[in-house]
């Protein structure tokens, strides 16, 4: 299987709503992205497991979109793992992580399976 240029627009404007408050926050949109076994280490070092993604209180992201170095690489037929960096702000800090999702693709369409998020030191930007 090849990727196509649908298949990899598709992957980012899912990985972007992710950072949007409004779609990251709607408990239909989260539930059909996230597969049922989805799990993450977040940049904190923490990890979530499905339920506590799903549950976890709105609030407003201020995430630059579109993401930066956004790249899709084809792990098996229908499976991807997706990677780029992110650039967020708490109040008055900027936090930048390197970001890896892995994606796959069934029947109902693309399934978050796995996230993870790495912090960037400043002297690494």
């Amino acid at each position: 299987m090849q990727l196509t240029p649908e298949d990899i627009h598709e992957l980012q404007k899912l990985e972007e709503c992710l950072w949007r408050s409004q779609t990251r926050f709607d408990r239909g949109f989260m539930d059909q992205t996230l597969a049922y076994d989805f799990f993450e280490f977040g940049r904190s070092g923490r990890s979530y497991r499905r339920d506590e993604t799903l549950s976890a209180p709105s609030q407003t992201i201020h995430a630059v979109l579109p993401l930066k170095d956004f790249t899709v690489h084809l792990i098996e037929t229908n499976v991807v793992l997706v990677t780029y960096v992110s650039e967020v702000t708490y109040g008055d800090v900027i936090e930048y992580g390197r970001r890896s999702s892995l994606w796959s693709k069934s029947i109902d369409g693309w399934q978050l399976r796995f996230h993870q998020g790495t912090p960037i030191p400043q002297e690494h930007r």
